[in-house]
């Protein structure tokens, strides 16, 4: 989960009137104001300050030389990079945000006295943090995040009376318990990222001017006191990716008509028992993760009274029941994740409410039934996970109306019939996974024009980094201080179709294998035949598996070309005719076993037996990853045990179309 804590520096013209840029000529009146405002009535930096600074350069290690203008002759506070001063020259703020330093701070720096705010983030400074920070007494905000700093947080910064934002996010070795001097005046404290240990003092609520605390990925244990209730100012709480443990407080904060938590993320722990039904009383909520912990009982029934809520992440959790009806006052729901849980029940008609949706995941649960005609009304849906479950009927025209599709999947389910002709015209499509059902009849033969990405091979685009099979999907909520949340996801995966373990039989269209945009392919385990046209189209290709088919003829020629196929399984078919090595295809040994009529072409150029390999030289990932959605893709068995006369029966047309009618 991401969630974002900054400062906003003004820029030059965010100052500049608006009238500035009306006429030109009056823009260049404005413009050599402005300069002269910044040039002619320039301030000398305070001398004490200024050798505080060049005492800290000194012990910085600068390789990019964005200090170089720090130096004894420059007098000009606005000359020197990342300083503002007051009018009376004294240093106020000092961001020296990303700029490669590294090394110790000195303890001079300590003497400016009239700083007011530090960001030295997202550099590689180390040792432990300053204890004479402690004497800054003016610091209302301080960001070290994502350095090197070690040790602990020191008791010094008790004395920072002013102090409203912390920000020590990042450093992976900066440990401890978490401070129990923390000041009545925080407004913001984010010591996310780090290695704090022990658990989450109670007193911890008394913070009452506290709007964002984030503690999340670090060490913490035990449970969470009953006494440990915020305030209606606070909106975030992260508390994710800890160790975390007991029930979930049933009063965890205070809330009003008009203020309250937005942002609640308890997920990555190990927390028991029930949702609490004090949370449907959360009334500002707008994102609520409860994901990957031991959660019981069932989805509470009053879920739907928060009516702000844009995402809901209940995944990996025991939870059971049904998804409550009263779920559709989430009318603003963006992401509904439950999948990986013991849910059951039927996808209720009514949820055609939720027209905002646009990820509904319920995956890897116990859902029965069809899919609604209704869930047309989802119009806004982009990423759609059915998998792992209990439902089938065939599919209807609801999901036609799902125009902004970008992942679907309805694998390991009891679906059937006959595959829709509108199968492949979604524009966006990236994945389509309809595997391990009992779909039959043909593979849709339309012209494949439908998905761009199908069809277009991008190369400005970042290859993914997921193996084949999996799906990764990161949701991120960011919430400003004006209590609004900005909802965004990431979706990571490689750009395929699987219709793998089904009934469907004919020949494959040859428009896909034209798909020049296609990252995988998997069509195994069903009863195709006919000839496999030539692969040099398929530019993008990095995986095809065909295996367990009924397909013949010869091999397709010089494969060469595709650099970036890592993956190929043609075995327990009926192709003929020999394969050499030469034409790219001995990459992947044991492609090929089970084919009794195909001559495999040696080293040597000798004719080797095709019908059975030790062992098989490609396989598709067997460990799925950990994530909101997670399938198996391209699951390849190669029944290397299969008897040579098993295999050539499969090839016969006779016995192949009787193992069709009896295939259940």
């Amino acid at each position: 989960m991401g969630h974002t804590w900054g400062y906003a520096i003004s820029s030059f013209f965010s100052s500049t009137p608006h009238h500035c840029f009306l006429h030109p000529f009056t823009t260049l009146l404005c413009i050599i104001f402005l300069l002269c405002s910044t040039t002619c009535h320039s301030i000398d930096i305070h001398p004490q300050d200024k050798v505080s600074l060049l005492s800290f350069k000194s012990w910085i290690q600068d390789p990019d030389q964005v200090l170089s203008n720090w130096g004894s002759s420059n007098n000009n506070c606005t000359n020197w990079n990342g300083i503002t001063c007051d009018n009376t020259g004294h240093v106020l703020l000092v961001n020296l945000t990303s700029m490669n330093l590294s090394g110790q701070i000195h303890p001079s720096f300590c003497n400016l006295s009239y700083l007011e705010k530090v960001d030295f983030s997202h550099n590689n400074f180390t040792y432990p943090l300053p204890v004479c920070f402690g004497n800054l007494l003016g610091l209302q905000a301080v960001d070290l995040s994502h350095n090197q700093f070690h040790g602990g947080v020191p008791d010094s910064f008790v004395s920072l009376k002013q102090l409203t934002e912390l920000v020590l996010s990042g450093n992976p070795d900066l440990g401890g318990p978490i401070p129990g001097w923390i000041v009545k005046s925080l407004t913001v404290l984010n010591l996310s990222n780090n290695s704090i240990v022990g658990g989450i003092p109670a007193c911890i609520a008394s913070l009452e001017a506290l709007s964002h605390l984030n503690l999340s990925r670090n060490h913490l244990k035990y449970r969470i006191s009953p006494r440990l209730v915020f305030s209606e100012k606070l909106l975030v709480l992260d508390l994710s990716n800890n160790s975390l443990s007991g029930p979930i407080p049933g009063k965890i904060a205070v809330t009003t008509e008009k203020q309250g938590l937005v942002l609640l993320d308890l997920s990555h722990n190990q927390f028991s028992g029930e949702i609490p039904l004090k949370i449907t009383e959360l009334k500002s909520l707008q994102a609520l993760f409860l994901s990957h912990n031991l959660l019981s009982g069932e989805i509470p029934a009053r879920i739907g009274n928060l009516t702000y809520l844009e995402v809901i992440d209940l995944s990996h959790n025991s939870l059971s029941g049904t998804i409550p009806l009263n779920i559709v006052g989430c009318f603003q729901l963006l992401a509904l994740i439950l999948n990986n849980n013991n849910l059951s029940g039927v996808i209720q008609p009514e949820f055609d409410a939720l027209d905002s949706l646009k990820i509904l995941d319920i995956s890897n649960n116990r859902f029965s039934g069809d899919i609604p005609l209704t869930l047309a009304g989802c119009k806004s849906l982009e990423i759609v996970d059915f998998s792992s479950n209990d439902l089938s009927g065939s599919l209807n025209d609801a999901i036609t109306k799902w125009t902004n599709l970008r992942y679907l999947s309805l694998a390991q389910n009891k679906f059937s019939g006959a595959l829709p002709s509108w199968l492949f015209t979604f524009q966006g499509i990236e994945m389509m996974d309809f595997s391990h059902n009992k779909f039959s009849g043909f593979i849709p033969d339309i012209n494949f024009k439908g998905s761009s990405l199908f069809n277009k091979r991008d190369l400005t685009v970042k290859e993914p980094t997921v193996a084949a099979g999996n799906v990764q999907l990161s949701v991120s909520v960011i919430v400003s201080d004006n209590n609004q949340s900005s909802f965004t996801y990431n979706l990571s995966s490689m750009v395929g179709i699987d219709l793998s373990n089904n009934l469907l039989h004919g020949e494959i269209p040859r428009g896909l294998f034209g798909l020049a945009g296609l990252q995988y392919l998997n069509l195994s385990s069903n009863f195709l035949d006919g000839q496999l046209p030539g692969l040099q189209k398929m530019q993008s290709l990095k995986a095809l598996d065909l295996s367990h088919n009924s397909l013949s003829g010869h091999i397709p020629g010089n494969i060469s070309s595709l650099q970036g196929l890592a993956i190929l399984n043609l075995s327990y078919n009926c192709f003929s005719g020999s394969v050499p090595q030469k034409q790219g295809y001995g990459r992947f040994p044991g492609a090929f076993a089970g084919n009794p009529d195909l001559c495999l072409e040696s080293s040597g150029g000798k004719c080797e037996d095709g019908r059975v390999s030790s062992e098989q030289g490609s396989f598709f990932g067997e460990d799925g990853m950990d994530g909101p959605i997670s399938v198996g893709i391209f699951f390849i068995s190669a029944f290397i045990s299969f008897d040579v006369g098993v295999v050539v029966l499969f090839c016969s047309t006779r016995a192949r179309s009787y193992i069709l009618r009896t295939k259940v």
